[in-house]
């Protein structure tokens, strides 16, 4: 390991590309510790220990900048919200659909989801700042101050999504998966420090961290399943010239619909939780029907963990749905001069191909549901309700490591160094 990243220094391009992303990282980490003017983080941190689940993806996302009140509070949450809405109007809307399919029409799509990013962080951080006045989280409660507050942390956000662009275009990886990793990572060390708090012994301490591994390297055995369907290729002959023939193996991931069916069903079923929080902060209480059934379909409790499975379960078949299509599938297939091996073109090609969909679905939602909920038996097991490392957590870590690692092995071996895969 310690050779591959020397022979990757030798190489003056990747170099670069390494040392731009290491000093992006630092840029980032600064500004998660600059506060937003005039906020009383002590207040805020007291109001984060007692209402911590309804804010947890938030916090969690921006590497707990939000429990700080900083600059980068609100993270690239607002942006991964705008991409998911233009993914889904992408496909309700046949013009943004047609947009889609050409170059220039993606990129009218990604500027039109960075306005929509910041749109949401305006309405994220009045929402925030606002239902946190009456806590006394601004020294100087005032109009000027509640507007320098959302607009330092709108800035934040739109600094964030351009360090993002930069280390796209500039660095190693993708630039907004390498932020969300970053601020992951940056709250392991607090993560660990409460399990050991929690635990008080080190035996079952280290029983937990090797759990975790051991989680680790499942995510990355299943990241990295493929199902093989295997396609004969027809001969053309044009002239005295013979083209096409022989066979190939089509992958489709196990996990097809990656990390985002989690992402759905925790902030739909986070959604109660944080109002409720929020009334609880203004002073307001509600009423005793609806906060009890809050309380029981809570990510931690049975009932809740329950729906967050079925809901996981469901956003799998529905994103999948979205990403790939088996009627568009076959007919590129036929169009190639393709044919999988024992099944006639056509609609019968579509009927295998959605029982192969239907299948691996099946298996790679009860892997995401596995994911998701281990952490939060633990989490019940040493009464830490808000483990800080959760299922999403682990996922997009380990979906964002491996996609730098193979981009470094990529450009390594295009210069026949041994890499780190190899």
């Amino acid at each position: 390991m310690l050779q591959t990243f020397a022979n990757a220094f030798k190489i003056p391009n990747l170099r670069r590309k390494i040392l731009f992303t290491l000093l992006m990282i630092v840029i980032i980490r600064i500004g998660a510790s600059i506060p937003v003017p005039g906020v009383d983080t002590t207040v805020l941190e007291n109001l984060f220990n007692k209402f911590s689940e309804g804010l947890g993806m938030i916090d969690t996302l921006s590497g707990g900048s939000l429990k700080e009140m900083s600059l980068f509070a609100m993270g690239v949450l607002p942006y991964i919200n705008a991409s998911i809405i233009m993914q889904l109007l992408t496909v309700a809307i046949p013009a943004l659909e047609k947009l889609n399919k050409e170059e220039e029409g993606r990129k009218q799509i990604s500027k039109i989801t960075r306005y929509l990013a910041i749109i949401l962080s305006a309405v994220q951080a009045a929402g925030i700042t606002f239902a946190l006045r009456g806590q006394g989280i601004l020294k100087d409660p005032t109009i000027i101050s509640y507007t320098v507050a959302i607009l330092t942390m709108v800035a934040g956000t739109a600094i964030l999504i351009w360090i993002g662009d930069q280390i796209t275009e500039k660095g190693i990886g993708n630039g907004i998966s390498l932020i969300i990793f970053i601020n992951i990572i940056a709250r392991l060390p607090m993560t660990m420090g409460q399990i050991w708090t929690a635990v008080g012994s080190l035996v079952i301490f280290v029983a937990i961290i090797a759990v975790f591994v051991a989680i680790i390297a499942f995510v990355v055995f299943v990241q990295d399943a493929e199902r093989r369907v295997p396609v004969e290729y027809a001969k053309r002959v044009t002239g005295r010239r013979t083209y096409g023939g022989g066979a190939n193996n089509i992958p489709i991931k196990v996990n097809l619909s990656g990390v985002m069916p989690i992402i759905f069903a925790s902030s739909i079923l986070q959604f109660p939780t944080a109002i409720q929080q929020f009334i609880q902060v203004s002073g307001a209480n509600l009423p005793t029907t609806i906060s009890g059934f809050i309380t029981a379909i809570a990510t931690h409790k049975p009932i809740g963990m329950i729906i967050y499975a079925v809901l996981i379960l469901f956003f799998a078949y529905f994103y999948t749905t979205i990403q790939f299509n088996p009627v568009e599938f076959a007919d590129n297939l036929k169009k190639s001069g393709g044919v999988i091996s024992g099944i006639r073109p056509g609609q019968p090609t579509v009927d295998f191909i959605t029982r192969i969909l239907n299948y691996i679905t099946l298996v790679g939602a009860a892997f995401l549901a596995v994911i998701a909920l281990l952490p939060i038996v633990f989490g019940n097991m040493i009464n830490m309700t808000s483990l800080g490392f959760t299922g999403t957590s682990i996922l997009i870590a380990v979906g964002v490591a491996l996609d730098v690692l193979k981009q470094l092995e990529a450009n390594m071996v295009v210069r026949h160094y041994k890499g780190f895969l190899s």
